[in-house]
């Protein structure tokens, strides 16, 4: 294994709040996908989860040569697991590359943390 780049974004929860009640359903769908925006407004308080979402997506973008779409890149869930998922595109790429990407999300009363680590896998 060896270590490509390692990314990390945090977001402040009020900000993110202030854009979404502006413009809800245009935020929504213009920087998630629907198994993100399901996820998130089933959530008492779905700002924490959006915001580590969009969080995840800035993190991962730090470590790829490429300007990514907001919609290339979610989070998926494995149980508790977080995982990133990736549209058909940039999987190829990260599957002929040799690259996986981890995962770490948190978030506290004011602010949401994502870390990417992305490797090479060598085989």
């Amino acid at each position: 294994m060896q270590v490509v780049a390692i990314g990390t974004d945090i977001v402040e929860l009020a900000r993110l709040r202030q854009v979404w009640q502006r413009h809800p359903r245009r935020f929504l769908e213009r920087h998630f996908v629907p198994g993100e925006i399901e996820y998130c407004l089933a959530r008492s308080d779905p700002i924490p989860s959006l915001a580590v979402r969009f969080a995840a997506k800035e993190a991962f973008q730090k470590c790829w040569p490429e300007r990514l779409g907001w919609l290339e890149v979610w989070v998926e869930m494995q149980g508790r697991r977080p995982r990133l998922g990736f549209a058909p595109g940039l999987q190829r790429q990260i599957e002929e590359g040799g690259f996986r990407a981890h995962l770490s999300l948190s978030h506290e009363k004011r602010y949401a943390l994502a870390v990417v680590l992305l490797e090479r896998v060598e085989p």
